[in-house]
């Protein structure tokens, strides 16, 4: 069998079911009768537009439950501003986006707990983690469905299977982690002094008094890049402390430690549809950048990405992103044995 699979998508409107239900169909089934399945995917951050509708996870679900298995959804915190900051607002903005255990014949679940602290060191033992810590999700599910929807993204160029299970399944320290290497920069040029940044930054690390401009307690700053992909001016850009290469590599240890956990029973799929130039964690305009294109699906998320990338090509996301290292994060996965 091959170690991917596509499904075109030929109808005119979304979402898409019919071409994902020929998809699923192609798998060799990993799950037994009685499995409890976690489907990993995003379901968008408050006044986002281009998350994926609940018609597709809704698919999985009852595929999953047509075969005697019993799914949940989930995703985690994050550490931005917004609607996905606390497990609270996060089921709100899922079941604001129509991810409710109603549509989608199973329960909505926060990895990391109401309270964040629902989290488990795994270990990895690579050059930048000796162990990453995750959203403890393992103890209930036997096996995975990573869904995700592949788009643009300001740090790694794109985001798919890799970014899914990575920032993912991450628990908010191990977020920060894997950020730490960067920091906005303010172009004085360009800024108009509204403030944006300072409403949005999740720790007050960003300030400003009238007429200055913002500055910005790198102390206090933890690497999120929310106000760097907010500012409509483009004012603020990615200062790195490190190598670029090093946030890529910190990406595919993350996510090459919880897959060695989930492999055995975990398929993989993505959406290469409303394909964006950011990811669907930031509210307000997110431009399309490619045509509809249709679901990939695979057994390896390093696969699985690799191919989506072939077919959407990358130069649609490094004109956008000029100058990410995204190369390495195929590279490093081949050299870590991911």
């Amino acid at each position: 069998m091959a170690d991917f699979f596509f499904e075109s998508v030929t109808e005119k409107k979304r979402p898409y079911v019919a071409p994902l239900r020929h998809l699923l169909g192609k798998f060799r089934y990993p799950f037994a009768p009685g499995d409890s399945v976690g489907i990993k995917l995003h379901w968008g951050e408050k006044g986002n537009k281009s998350y994926l509708p609940p018609d597709y996870a809704g698919e999985i679900s009852h595929w999953l439950i047509a075969q005697g298995a019993k799914p949940f959804i989930f995703d985690t915190t994050v550490l931005y501003s917004g609607g996905r900051h606390t497990a609270e607002d996060s089921l709100k903005t899922a079941a604001a986006h129509g991810y409710t255990p109603e549509f989608l014949g199973c329960p909505v679940v926060i990895a990391d707990g109401m309270d964040g602290r629902n989290v488990v060191s795994i270990p990895a033992g690579y050059k930048h983690f000796e162990t990453v810590q995750v959203g403890n999700v393992f103890d209930k599910a036997q096996g995975f469905v990573i869904f995700s929807h592949f788009k643009g993204h300001m740090v790694s160029l794109f985001g798919g299977s890799i970014k899914n299970i990575s920032m993912g399944f991450a628990s908010r320290a191990q977020k920060q982690r894997m950020h730490s290497d960067y920091h906005p920069i303010l172009n004085k040029k360009k800024c108009t002094r509204c403030g944006l940044c300072t409403e949005i930054c999740p720790t007050k690390a960003a300030s400003i008094s009238e007429p200055d401009y913002p500055v910005y307690d790198l102390k206090k700053c933890i690497g999120c890049a929310q106000c760097i992909a907010m500012c409509q001016e483009s004012a603020l850009k990615i200062f790195w402390d490190s190598d670029m290469t090093v946030f890529q590599e910190k990406l595919i240890e993350t996510a090459a430690a919880v897959w060695k956990k989930i492999q055995d029973k975990s398929i993989v799929i993505n959406s290469l549809m409303n394909i964006t130039v950011e990811c669907d964690c930031l509210a307000g305009k997110n431009p399309v950048i490619s045509k509809d294109i249709g679901f990939i699906g695979g057994y390896h998320p390093v696969e699985v990405d690799e191919e989506s990338l072939k077919m959407a090509g990358a130069d649609i996301f490094e004109k956008v992103h000029p100058g990410i290292p995204w190369q390495r994060q195929f590279s490093y996965a081949r050299e870590i044995d991911f």
